[in-house]
């Protein structure tokens, strides 16, 4: 009896395993791209409309799994000491002026306005756990791109406060790791796709090296890149604060 139960209990597991419900995919992205802490310097390049570059480098820092996080600017020159806190998951953003020393806090409604003038929104740079909540994960079966053939995931919102009503994500079979996502407006017309990019794996974690956002309505794109990485790194209570920012 005890080995029939044991035996079961294998199946059920390996089942889980090999055919794994949206919830449990959702879950796996999420600690996937949310180590527990993280710091690098990031290589931001803007293409506009027109064909014509704009980049910026910051050091950044993440703690609890993507939770919090912290943008000093390296470059250009006018923007160098500059400075933007971001916690609960974008819900509080700080922005500090290194030529003013004054720190002031965005609006509510400024998560959903673009990152320093990219096709990134606050809003896209604050995913972990926020997801379980504003979105609802389903199956959709079985694709192919430029990384062979994918899981796609879709996340239906949840209500109407979101940016998006859907996004597909697009999961390497191997370890479900994220490779696409297609982000879809609220007229349910896809506008944005994000591209992970030079995927390797650093100190035990996988990681996009370079990340792609292409801006389907205005026809620009806009990449981070790491030029250093690393998770082997602590933080104290107070690091991610506003205090903190005029450091």
């Amino acid at each position: 009896m005890k080995k029939t139960l044991l035996l079961c209990m294998l199946l059920i597991s390996v089942t889980l395993a090999a055919d794994p419900t949206g919830v449990e995919l959702l879950d796996k992205i999420i600690n996937l791209m949310n180590p527990e802490n993280a710091q690098g310097i990031m290589k931001q390049t803007i293409v506009t409309t027109s064909g014509k570059t704009r980049t910026l480098e910051y050091q950044t820092y993440a703690g609890s799994k993507g939770k919090n996080s912290l943008m000093r600017y390296l470059s250009p020159s006018r923007v160098k000491g500059n400075a933007m806190l971001m916690t609960d998951y974008v819900d509080n953003i700080w922005m500090f002026n290194k030529r003013t020393k004054r720190v002031r806090k965005l609006a509510s409604h400024a998560k959903k306005q673009k990152f320093e003038g990219s096709d990134f929104t606050y809003e896209d740079m604050g995913a972990g756990d926020v997801w379980k909540k504003d979105f609802s994960p389903k199956k959709i079966g079985f694709d192919k791109n430029n990384y062979g053939k994918c899981l796609k995931l879709e996340l239906k919102a949840t209500n109407d406060d979101i940016s998006y009503s859907r996004i597909v994500c697009w999961l390497r079979q191997e370890d479900f790791f994220p490779v696409q996502f297609d982000y879809y407006d609220k007229n349910k017309r896809k506008i944005k796709t994000l591209f992970m990019e030079n995927i390797k794996t650093v100190e035990g974690f996988v990681t996009p090296m370079k990340m792609t956002m292409k801006n389907l309505v205005d026809n620009t794109e806009t990449s981070m890149e790491y030029l250093d990485i690393t998770y082997d790194v602590t933080y104290d209570k107070d690091f991610f604060t506003e205090r903190n920012l005029k450091r």
